[in-house]
């Protein structure tokens, strides 16, 4: 990979050019990477460039940095069918995480709102279409591919008042007789919508990386739930291994994955964190995602991603149901994404996380 030709900036080049080598093999697990003067000379970019990709590299589980003795590779294929280091470790109760206290501005979400009043006239009068209005779905769209490299027609999009409501859409759309694995702990509600909905539901422990090897081998479910960044209420974040791990469960097993995201924007990383959409070369993950933590909580719009193979099914299944969310919030939230200012708040998010880490 050319890191000169690329569009992104030139850390996220070299960042994708090593997390390949690592995934490939060709830097093995527990190989040294060569320092971050060597990999600048080689690669015509600068020490700090170099460190921003080790940065996200390391954030993410690929590889870890040793005191005065480099950088190595942690990250390792053999995982998938191994008990991962660290499995047996407990989660403690202090690594909750920290309530939410990073409010979006008044004054833009007012401004917006005004806007939307003005330039959409009566058309925030008319009724929604059943999958979410196509204004929505198309800057979800582009800020998936623009934050978290997800590549995805506007028409896989589904828009849902709150993530509890596309809970139960996704156990009609799979159906009573699939059993379907959720995180032990795991949000509460979760599991009490499935249920509900009738759906079979078996609970796997959790480890300091995920949900245990060993409980997701025994498991006989052929839906996974899983929240791969900062799971509530343990706030244990997946690495890079583990998400490949889930993935290569789904595959094994013809199931699919529902890819919970609920929290992920709010990482102190200058990147969003790898999707497990994004990884997979499979048509076996939904990805679901909410405005609740970017936002506010009084925000209850929230979206599903759902892979190609599966439009068809839905449609004939759940495709008379009416959206749930009013077009004139679903028009204010495409404004906020279009413009930018959705971002912008979280790259001040960011920001603010991070000096608040540097200052402990």
């Amino acid at each position: 990979m050319k890191t000169e030709n690329m569009k992104n900036p030139l850390y996220i080049g070299i960042y994708e050019f090593l997390r390949e080598k690592i995934v490939s093999g060709a830097y093995a697990y527990g190989a040294r990477l060569p320092s971050k003067r060597e990999l600048a000379a080689e690669k015509n970019v600068s020490v700090i460039t170099v460190e921003h990709a080790y940065g996200l590299l390391s954030d993410e589980g690929y590889i870890e940095s040793r005191e005065r003795s480099g950088y190595f590779v942690i990250y390792r294929d053999s995982d998938f069918n191994s008990s991962v280091r660290g499995e047996r470790a407990e989660i403690s109760k202090n690594e909750a995480p920290a309530p939410h206290t990073y409010e979006f501005p008044y004054s833009v979400l007012a401004k917006t709102m005004r806007r939307v009043m003005l330039d959409y006239d009566k058309r925030i009068l008319q009724k929604s279409p059943n999958a979410g209005c196509d204004e929505l779905r198309h800057a979800i769209a582009q800020y998936l591919k623009r934050s978290s490299g997800i590549n995805v027609d506007k028409k896989q999009i589904v828009i849902g008042s709150g993530a509890e409501y596309l809970y139960s859409l996704i156990a009609q759309l799979f159906g009573k007789d699939r059993i379907f694995a959720l995180e032990k702990p795991s949000y509460s509600i979760i599991r009490r919508v499935y249920e509900v909905s009738g759906v079979k539901c078996e609970m796997l422990k959790m480890g300091a990386d995920g949900i245990r090897s060993s409980e997701l081998a025994r498991s006989r479910a052929s839906v996974l739930h899983v929240t791969p960044f900062n799971s509530y209420p343990s706030g244990v974040t997946a690495g890079a291994t583990k998400r490949r791990e889930y993935i290569a469960w789904a595959k094994a097993r013809g199931g699919y994955i529902i890819e919970d995201n609920y929290d992920s924007e709010m990482t102190v990383s200058t990147k969003n964190e790898d999707t497990l959409f994004s990884l997979s070369d499979d048509e076996n993950i939904i990805y679901l995602n909410t405005f609740s933590k970017t936002i506010s909580r009084s925000i209850r719009v929230g979206y599903m991603v759902l892979p190609k193979k599966l439009l068809g099914v839905f449609e004939e299944k759940l495709g008379f149901y009416s959206c749930t969310v009013p077009v004139f919030e679903q028009y204010v939230l495409a404004e906020l994404i279009s413009s930018g200012d959705f971002e912008r708040h979280i790259n001040r998010v960011r920001r603010a996380k991070r000096k608040n880490n540097k200052e402990k």
